[in-house]
């Protein structure tokens, strides 16, 4: 029975094509499931073959390892050359994804405050 080894939720063109490639490297058989229409699912990399999962998931753990030192070295180098994105940059692409946001942190502040301001009365 095939076994989940990546959720694609959230997960970055670059990190999934890594993936395909170390499996395919590996020659341990997989597919990959899309992300449904209405945004559900997130679709996933399953290994077909339940002998291959311990060999998948220990690679998978070494690719993690690596990509995190890689990552963080990256966006360190980044932060000191000053072109690492920065809340500014995010309301200066976005304004209106982050207006939304923030009045719906505040509407939630604002419920979840009500009850404590309705006992004190």
């Amino acid at each position: 029975m095939a076994k989940l080894l990546l959720n694609l939720r959230h997960v970055p063109d670059d990190e999934a094509d890594d993936v395909r490639a170390l499996l395919a490297a590996a020659r341990i058989d997989f597919y990959e499931t899309r992300p449904g229409p209405l945004g559900i699912s997130a679709g996933g990399i399953w290994v077909r073959n339940d002998d291959d999962v311990p060999e998948a998931k220990r690679r998978m753990a070494d690719y993690q390892r690596e990509r995190v030192v890689r990552v963080r070295a990256e966006h360190a180098q980044a932060r000191r050359e000053g072109t690492a994105e920065t809340f500014a940059d995010l309301v200066r692409a976005q304004p209106l994804r982050v207006l939304v946001i923030v009045v719906a942190i505040a509407l939630l502040l604002g419920l979840m405050a009500l009850p404590a301001y309705l006992i004190g009365r």
